[in-house]
């Protein structure tokens, strides 16, 4: 084998473009795996075009030779005599397990070599960015690469968490950032524009004056930005804490937005946490001191962004939009997001407590993420082979 090539997580052949010598040849082509040789024909692979380029077949057991669809046989190498018996045991202790366990190798991960541990943290980070640049390269496509606009959709879905980020979003799809940005030196009219379009001041029997003076002017703006009926969902208060009332979640946004007239840029150059933490130290609207929804007082209380919630925007807006950013622009933020997240504290969740137990803890937001993307693609899906601590813990045995 010369090179294994692209491994297809599609339709088709296993991997593309690989390399191989049989007999002293040197063959370019697609390879194909499978338990048994005559899987081929199960599959139906000889009437399939897009299998004439295979140029090897790995199997298990060869128990028949296969051919293309012009009727040529296709070289084939069998594994079963050929791979360590230890190391097949080993795998299997690995992932076959007969007692529920966190993740496969629980009881020597902490073991393994601490440079390596390192480098596959750095890997793993960098995939979990990739995957969050996903969205992030969507909203560029549909806002035709205008950094603002995604900006403050990332930061809706953001505000929004886990029960509101979908609805938050599908507002700031709908409610354009250049009209957000029209009123975005007035408080009060972006408060109105956003609560009136998430349908909180459609109630009747509402009496306080700020909802009053909200819903009237909703309907002005409504009207002068002809405004197009939105029949998104509507955001949601059952099971959250009040603290994070969608309510409240929008006025801290607004009063955000009403702190630069440029965003992005300004938050783009901040080069250290505190930066950060100045910029977001900004709470929601008065009214909100003494209410947590519409019509209804509370204990006052100002609502002030908390460190924690800075923290939970920095790791899945700003810092991943930063590191967009500068592919974009061909100048990369790897090591400056990495840097950051160093500075940042761990997340606390059920992954990070698991790792915590099998004494691999936590000391930052950077190793934090790397564990998530760890357990969430490699351990939950019994991808050990494809893992570099599985890999080194299968060849200590051989």
């Amino acid at each position: 084998m010369l090179h294994p090539g692209q491994y297809n997580t599609s339709s088709g052949p296993d991997f593309f473009n690989a390399r191989v010598r049989i007999a002293n040849q040197e063959w370019a082509g697609n390879l194909e795996i499978h338990l048994k040789s005559s899987d081929w024909y199960v599959h139906g692979h000889e009437n399939d075009i897009n299998y004439s380029n295979v140029i090897l077949h790995v199997v298990w057991e060869d128990n028949v030779a296969i051919h293309r669809k012009d009727g040529s046989i296709i070289p084939t190498v069998a594994l079963k005599n050929v791979v360590n018996s230890t190391l097949l045991h080993s795998y299997e202790d690995l992932v076959q397990n007969s007692k529920k366990k966190f993740i496969n190798c629980e009881k020597d991960i902490a073991s393994i070599d601490k440079m390596l541990w390192y480098q596959w943290q750095e890997r793993l980070f960098v995939e979990r960015l990739e995957q969050k640049s996903k969205l992030i390269n969507s909203l560029l496509l549909k806002t035709k690469n205008d950094w603002e606009n995604v900006l403050f959709r990332l930061l809706m879905k953001t505000f929004g968490l886990n029960k509101n980020g979908g609805a938050f979003l599908a507002m700031a799809e709908h409610i354009n950032d250049g009209i957000f940005r029209k009123v975005s030196k007035n408080t009060f009219q972006m408060e109105a524009l956003i609560y009136g379009l998430a349908g909180f001041l459609q109630y009747n029997t509402i009496h306080d004056a700020y909802y009053q003076r909200l819903k009237n002017e909703f309907s002005f703006l409504y009207h002068k930005f002809q405004l197009a009926e939105y029949f998104g969902a509507t955001p949601i208060f059952f099971g959250l804490r009040p603290s994070n009332f969608p309510t409240v979640r929008l006025s801290q946004l607004c009063n955000i937005y009403k702190r630069s007239d440029n965003l992005f840029s300004a938050l783009m150059a901040a080069e250290t946490i505190d930066d950060f933490y100045n910029f977001f130290e900004v709470g929601a609207s008065p009214y909100w001191d003494t209410h947590f929804t519409f019509g209804k007082e509370s204990k006052k209380h100002s609502k002030k962004l908390t460190k924690n919630f800075v923290h939970l925007i920095l790791i899945n807006a700003i810092l991943p939009l930063r590191f967009c950013y500068g592919r974009y622009l061909g100048r990369s933020q790897t090591d400056t997001v990495i840097q950051l997240m160093h500075q940042l504290p761990a997340e606390k969740n059920s992954i990070v407590t698991g790792f915590d137990t099998i004494e691999m803890s936590s000391s930052s937001a950077f190793e934090s993420q790397s564990k998530i993307h760890l357990f969430t693609v490699y351990c939950k899906e019994n991808s050990c082979l494809h893992c570099r601590v599985g890999n080194q813990l299968l060849g200590r045995n051989n």
